[in-house]
């Protein structure tokens, strides 16, 4: 009872704690404008599907695609289990679900094939991270905690697996012996495989037993409470940021309402605007002036870096990465988040996305290509981030390259970009 006591109170205490930080992330998405992502919805649903679930855009390169796969596939499976330990620990059972017979049989054998994938998939991510070195995953935005972070997942995933399948084993053995209430239940195509390994003794295979229970399901509580600090959040948020894609062509960028209206105005004198928010800025400095489409975007990121790799501005040595840009709109959104928990307000701190977090040189560096959006595999848009900064940077404080300023006079002046006059364009056709 007392066992049971103590597992109730964790998990309560878990769930309790991952609400609290949820909340503070969904209040932190919420500071962005709003945007209308509410449209064909059967279309938004199959993108999810496609895209989320069925890890379409992974297969692009198909090993990390198949590994990641397994950790999926495991991750989502395996922890149907979850159901069962939680029933076992509140009523002190033992592999409740059993009466199922065969088709239990079938589910413990497939949750210990996914396992050994899981386990085999980690070890070669950690092997491609920290060994084979993959460029795209030891950048410079990826040093210190970003890379820990990753390798702290990785081993947590490993660690767990490992205890899911020594639990089983001794489980088994335990079944073997007929010892106290361990009823023959389930089938151990890979775990079966560790007992010549384990002790003889029932009393101390009880006790692996129940201490690779207890760290597993502890360790998925805890596993659960670190998402909100990792970048593993993506396990969660993946699949609704998918479902608000933007559905236009890619290559359609968005309009500003206020200046829209200024040229319908212009155009068209009996055409009245409507009043215009004066607090509103003109594209985006900060973080608040984002959409909360693209604050999801941030905290989706998964740091693949795929975006990174195909960019064609990172790949001629500019400054640029997208993953970058993405990574540090949450790391400021979560700065700015928690200046309003603490202050009850924003209280200006002297930063912005624009200078502090992202230099100007990343920004027009960009050949707004949508390489990063096609590459995502989970929809993000970092392009509209940067259109945005660059929108306030042009339109806010009139700073831009000489060449943009160029192409912006020449436009007003002679209705194309070229410096050439309207009624000269044509005289290439003449020489000889």
């Amino acid at each position: 009872m007392i066992g049971q006591l103590i597992f109730a109170v964790c998990c309560v205490g878990a769930l309790l704690l991952f609400s609290k930080n949820a909340r503070q992330i969904y209040s932190n998405i919420k500071l962005g404008r709003s945007v209308d992502r509410s449209d064909n919805p059967s279309k938004r649903w199959k993108t999810m599907l496609l895209v989320a679930f069925g890890q379409k855009k992974m297969f692009k390169r198909i090993v990390p695609a198949l590994l990641h796969l397994f950790v999926y596939l495991g991750f989502v499976i395996i922890n149907i289990e979850m159901l069962e330990i939680i029933i076992d620990g509140l009523l002190g059972t033992h592999r409740i679900f059993s009466f199922l017979g065969g088709f239990y049989n079938f589910l413990i054998g497939s949750f210990e094939w996914l396992a050994l994938g899981v386990l085999v998939s980690c070890l070669v991510f950690l092997i491609r991270r920290n060994i084979v070195k993959v460029p795209r995953l030891n950048s410079k935005e990826l040093q210190q905690w970003p890379k820990t972070d990753a390798n702290i997942i990785l081993v947590i995933e490993i660690l767990l697996m490992s205890a899911f399948l020594l639990m089983n084993a001794s489980d088994l053995k335990l079944q073997l012996y007929g010892f106290e209430h361990f009823k023959s239940a389930g089938s151990f195509p890979v775990s079966q495989h560790l007992l010549p390994y384990l002790s003889t003794s029932t009393e101390t295979l009880y006790l692996i037993e129940r201490f690779c229970w207890w760290f597993h399901i502890l360790g998925v509580l805890a596993f659960l409470n670190y998402l909100p600090y990792s970048k593993h959040l993506h396990i969660v948020l993946a699949f609704p940021n998918t479902y608000f894609s933007n559905l236009a062509p890619k290559g359609k960028l968005s309009n500003m309402a206020a200046v829209t209206n200024e040229v319908k105005a212009m155009l068209d004198p009996s055409f009245t605007p409507p009043a215009a928010d004066a607090n509103a800025r003109f594209g985006a400095k900060d973080v608040q002036d984002l959409t909360w489409k693209s604050l999801l975007d941030a905290y989706t990121c998964t740091e693949c870096g795929r975006c990174t790799s195909a960019c064609p501005a990172n790949m001629t040595g500019k400054l640029l990465s997208p993953r970058k840009i993405m990574m540090v709109t949450r790391d400021r959104l979560t700065e700015v988040g928690n200046n309003i928990k603490i202050n009850g307000s924003f209280q200006e701190d002297g930063k912005s996305l624009i200078d502090t977090y992202i230099s100007r040189e990343e920004l027009w560096a960009c050949t707004s290509c949508n390489a990063c959006v096609e590459q995502c595999p989970v929809n993000i848009n970092p392009l509209d981030i940067i259109v945005e900064l660059r929108r306030y940077a042009v339109m806010e404080e009139s700073q831009a390259p000489a060449s943009i300023n160029n192409m912006f006079g020449n436009i007003e002046n002679n209705g194309a970009p070229w410096k050439y006059a309207q009624m000269d364009r044509a005289n290439w056709t003449q020489q000889q």
